[in-house]
């Protein structure tokens, strides 16, 4: 990203930045975004099966720190057993949609990148490759 000094972002601006690529960048968040934006509105447990292999403390964690980020609301309904709900926020929607860019980067270069991994691990086997 080139800007020039007119244009150059504020402090205030820079932290949230390095906040938000720091939030989607977590190992979960990702998942979890995708999780509720294919499934629409979803109980805590339905999002778990989603996301898979993730503990229902790690899971909480991500939904709270989306859901104090604005991305996600939190309903809870006053039955027994308790029942929650989860749902992406219009902020949320959009970060989802703007991410989705890098499931298509995977998607499209998965085999390029096997290749070049490959290529690089047999190189690295043969010594082939300057270790610095």
């Amino acid at each position: 990203m080139t800007t020039t000094a007119a244009q150059a972002p504020g402090p205030e601006t820079e932290q949230m930045l390095r906040e938000v690529l720091d939030r989607v960048a977590d190992k979960w968040t990702l998942v979890v975004l995708d999780a509720l934006e294919t499934g629409g509105e979803l109980r805590f447990t339905r999002i778990r099966e989603a996301v898979g292999d993730i503990s229902q403390k790690m899971l909480t964690k991500t939904l709270r720190q989306l859901e104090r980020d604005g991305l996600v609301i939190r309903t809870v309904h006053p039955v027994v057993p308790p029942h929650v709900d989860y749902v992406l926020t219009p902020l949320g929607l959009s970060l989802a949609e703007a991410v989705c860019g890098i499931w298509k980067w995977v998607d499209t270069h998965v085999t390029d990148v096997q290749r070049a991994r490959h290529a690089f691990d047999a190189a690295s086997a043969r010594g082939g490759r300057d270790r610095g």
